[in-house]
């Protein structure tokens, strides 16, 4: 049945009672205010939908911590490089072995090691790869290696405009090396992800997103990293699905 444009009123009407009653279960359920909804961003349902998400989240998990993140714009890239979080792949935890192989050594399985590295460098082995759900033979070599590379989980580019310009060049260094931050993962899909944040990349694989962006929390937490307004939505948005999710510890 073709509906004349006089219904249309009375439609919008309707949507928008439905809209004040979800508002009215958000405020009951989530202990909010009217003033709550008053001091709101252009787009309150969000709002407080974050709002009751993160009210009812446990301590210690990652959705709790998320609320503790500072929220601020993403500030200029102007100075950006990658020397400015020190040499790619030092060995910061002085094991001899750089942080690349640390990395391969702790993600992938059957591992072998080039002869008189002294289990330093990784030659074979296979990955369970988190991002896209595939398994990876990897195989070093010139043309092979970069079938597996190490992901920043926080990008230090994105890291660089949210906080790290402002931090001591050897915290920089730490976050580049910091096991906590970085994964094994697919090349090209590592490549697909650029710099992006919770806000514009996921990992393909969406059985592996929470305990992802888990981690992006954790980091951005450990080095007082600041999130922008859409990335903390996109966070919480992720977390509510799993709120049980912990917050995964340094190291």
């Amino acid at each position: 049945m073709t509906r004349s444009p006089s219904d249309r009123p009375a439609r919008t009407r309707r949507r928008w009672v439905r809209l004040a009653v979800v508002a009215v279960v958000l405020l009951v359920a989530g202990g909010l205010t009217l003033d709550d909804l008053a001091r709101s961003s252009a787009d309150p349902f969000s709002s407080l939908l974050a709002g009751v998400t993160t009210r009812e989240a446990t301590p210690g998990t990652a959705l709790a911590a998320v609320a503790d993140l500072e929220v601020k714009g993403r500030a200029p890239k102007t100075g950006y490089d990658r020397d400015e979080f020190g040499p790619a792949w030092a060995d910061v935890d002085r094991n001899g072995c750089d942080t690349r192989n640390d990395i391969l050594a702790r993600d992938l399985v059957a591992v072998t090691y080039e002869a008189g590295t002294h289990e330093c460098i990784v030659l074979t082995g296979e990955l369970a790869d988190p991002y896209t759900g595939g398994s990876i033979d990897f195989r070093r070599g010139r043309t092979t290696s970069t079938a597996v590379q190490i992901d920043h989980v926080v990008a230090l580019s994105d890291a660089w405009q949210k906080g790290a310009q402002t931090l001591d060049a050897e915290i920089r260094r730490e976050l580049a090396n910091d096991p906590l931050n970085l994964l094994a993962v697919d090349g090209p899909t590592n490549g697909a992800k650029g710099d992006g944040d919770t806000a514009t990349w996921l990992p393909p694989d969406s059985s592996y997103r929470c305990e992802y962006v888990a981690r992006q929390v954790a980091v951005k937490a450990r080095y007082e990293l600041w999130v922008t307004a859409a990335e903390q939505e996109a966070m919480q948005r992720v977390l509510a699905s799993c709120p049980d999710e912990p917050l995964p510890a340094a190291g």
